[in-house]
C-alpha cells in the first residue's frame, strides 16, 4: 500500500495512540436488537488483528465511543484495549480528561472516526481519519480517508498505514512469513 501523502506519512510516524469510535468504525455502524433486547454488533476479525499488530509494535489503541455497551467492553479485553472510554457523546471533552492524566501530545494520536461526534477530536489529533463511508462533513476535516468501510477493514487499513510510516510493517509481515 504506498502511502502518497507526505503529510499523511509524517504525521503517521509519530502515531503512539490510536483512538477508535465504535459503531460506524469497528463495526458497520448497524444496531442489531433481539427479541428479548439483547443488542449484537459484528466485529471484523482483520481489524483486531490490525489492532494486536500495533500493540505488538509499541502503538497503544483505545476507544472513545458515545455509546455504552457491554459487547465493546467484552472486544476490548479480547484485544488487550485497556483505554475503553464508552458514553461519552462529547469526545473532544473525554480526550482533554485523557490527555490531563497521560504523556501523549496530540501529534502522537490518531482518530478513526465516521460521523458528526467525531469531528472535533479528528480536527484536533495530529493524524484524523475518516473511514471510505463517513459522513462527508467529517471525511472533509480528516487528513487521510481509508478506502475500507468502517467495520470492514478501515482499522486494519490505518494500521498498515502507520506501521508502514514508521518502517516496521515489512518485519511484522515476515512473522508470518
Amino acid at each position: 500500500m504506498p502511502i502518497q501523502n507526505q503529510k499523511v506519512i509524517n504525521q503517521a510516524k509519530q502515531v503512539r495512540l490510536l483512538l477508535l469510535d465504535v459503531d460506524g468504525v469497528l463495526t458497520d455502524g448497524r444496531l442489531y436488537y433481539g427479541n428479548n433486547g439483547e443488542e449484537l454488533k459484528a466485529f471484523n476479525i482483520q481489524d483486531g488483528l490490525g489492532i494486536k499488530l500495533l500493540q505488538k509494535n509499541g502503538v497503544k489503541v483505545g476507544i472513545i465511543t458515545g455509546r455504552s455497551s457491554a459487547l465493546v467492553a467484552r472486544r476490548a479485553k479480547e484485544l488487550g484495549i485497556e483505554l475503553v472510554v464508552q458514553g461519552r457523546e462529547d469526545k473532544l471533552n473525554a480526550l482533554n480528561d485523557f490527555l490531563a492524566t497521560s504523556d501523549y501530545q496530540l501529534e502522537q494520536i490518531a482518530f478513526l472516526g465516521d460521523d458528526l461526534p467525531d469531528l472535533a477530536v479528528i480536527r484536533r489529533v495530529g493524524l484524523g481519519v475518516a473511514v471510505a463511508n463517513a459522513r462527508p462533513m467529517l471525511a472533509a476535516h480528516a487528513l487521510w480517508q481509508t478506502t475500507a468501510s468502517g467495520g470492514h477493514g478501515a482499522v486494519r487499513e490505518l494500521a498498515e498505514l502507520i506501521l508502514q510510516a514508521q518502517n516496521k510493517l515489512e518485519s511484522t509481515l515476515a512473522d508470518y512469513l
